[in-house]
């Protein structure tokens, strides 16, 4: 198809709205819950435009990107309201449009409204095709959208020409890997050290990091030991026409992402603190006196009429929302959702102490002291304490030194003996493997 026959076929494109959405999960791991959606864009099927590739690479240089991308939305917000989808709307946006001297503020917003989107459930997702140079007008553009609620992501991290000043510059709610440090994350300890070093600068930025691109399990199981939370990709769930509701249906068996580790402490059992919530319609006024009740108690959790957990309120939290003027005359008698944190720790019963170390070690608002809701099979189950799992892997470290070789750290007799017991006292099937490799005395001295 030629160059002018491509530009045909998208003035016709524009002209009759002839766009498709499909929508692929963003999965939280730790919640085992869907974030949210991304929508992506096809073009008509019988079209050379179907590919978005094709067709934003057609837009652009016929120097209609911004107006491509308006039809996009569009066509996202018009599906995403049909489908009753529930959770967050990624929407792509490039850069490039949002700097366009024509580019028409207010439109999103207009557009939220008459499909009954809220915009604080809409992410402005960046990508970044050709490079950056005017950084504050960028900042300016995404302030306007800031201000009506709306969340930023920058895409492709690492891709880009300019991401990671993107980044310090804009400051994301969320952050997406780009798919070439996930591709083989599990055979390269390169990639693994750039992922990691990702999830540091996260937490410095109070970022949410995304690994998207998922395609093999091995992939998975290392994004999710390392604490990587916020999954996307083919291995989860290919972009949809009716996408999933559910995580449940789409991702793993929790088993099968836990570590080793779990199977010897006996998941977060041990952590647990079978602490009783209040239901969100508590008044705050009640929750008051149940801390100067009892002095030990820092944390209650909020439950919805579902035994879902939808909030926490810590001691030192609403003792300084309370000291604020007129705070308490406001909402001694208001229900504890009013100053319930939103911004919690979650985790299912399942989850390796690993785990949990890594998602609660990413969190830069979690302070030490402060206590993280665990769950079973969604259902509130109690509470954990941050000292109490660093006591544990405390434990477990040294443990794992006193029964280990200390040249090659394999395990020594001890443990093999305690997970040959274990296998036995199983009503399941175990395999064992026996190495015996002649002459390695020497080597180990």
């Amino acid at each position: 198809m030629t160059v002018t026959e491509q530009l045909s076929a998208l003035d016709n494109i524009l002209a009759h709205g002839d766009l498709h959405s499909v929508f692929q999960p963003i999965v939280s791991l730790s919640q085992r819950s869907i974030l949210g959606y991304e929508a992506l864009t096809r073009g008509p099927s019988n079209s050379p435009l179907h590919s978005p590739i094709n067709l934003f690479a057609i837009a652009r240089q016929a120097g209609r990107l911004s107006e491509l991308e308006l039809a996009c939305r569009e066509s996202a917000c018009k599906r995403f309201n049909q489908l009753g989808l529930s959770g967050k709307l990624f929407l792509n946006i490039s850069p490039d449009s949002l700097m366009e001297p024509d580019h028409k503020p207010g439109c999103t917003l207009k557009m939220l409204q008459t499909h009954g989107i809220a915009p604080s459930n809409v992410v402005i997702e960046l990508t970044e095709h050709s490079p950056t140079h005017d950084f504050q007008l960028l900042d300016t553009a995404l302030h306007h959208y800031r201000a009506m609620g709306f969340n930023i992501a920058l895409d492709d991290l690492g891709a880009g020409y300019s991401s990671l000043r993107l980044w310090s510059e804009l400051r994301p709610d969320f952050v997406k890997i780009d798919r070439h440090f996930i591709d083989g994350i599990h055979l390269d300890p390169v990639k693994r050290e750039f992922v990691g070093s990702i999830l540091k600068m996260a937490s410095a930025s109070h970022a949410e990091v995304i690994a998207e691109g998922i395609e093999l399990g091995e992939e998975f199981d290392v994004l999710a030991n390392m604490g990587v939370d916020l999954l996307q990709g083919y291995y989860i769930c290919r972009p949809q026409d009716q996408p999933p509701r559910d995580a449940g249906t789409i991702l793993p068996r929790e088993d099968s992402t836990a570590d080793h580790a779990s199977e010897a402490s006996g998941g977060l059992q041990e952590l647990l603190h079978p602490q009783k919530a209040i239901r969100q319609h508590t008044t705050t006024c009640q929750v008051l006196d149940a801390f100067r009740a009892d002095s030990t108690l820092n944390t209650l959790a909020v439950l919805d009429d579902q035994d879902q957990p939808i909030g926490i309120v810590h001691r030192h939290s609403l003792s300084e929302a309370l000291l604020k003027p007129f705070a308490a005359e406001i909402f001694t008698r208001k229900p504890i959702s009013r100053l319930m944190s939103e911004d919690y720790l979650r985790v299912e019963m399942s989850q390796s102490l690993q785990q949990v170390s890594r998602l609660l070690t990413s969190r830069a608002r979690q302070r030490i002291e402060e206590d993280f809701i665990i769950t079973q099979n969604g259902r509130y189950a109690g509470l954990g304490r941050a000292m109490d799992l660093l006591k544990l892997i405390t434990d477990e470290k040294i443990q794992q030194a006193r029964y280990a070789n200390p040249l090659t750290q394999l395990p020594g007799n001890v443990p093999i003996q305690k997970r040959l017991s274990k296998a036995l006292s199983e009503p399941r099937e175990a395999l064992i493997c026996y190495v015996d490799i002649d002459h390695f005395k020497p080597f180990n001295e």
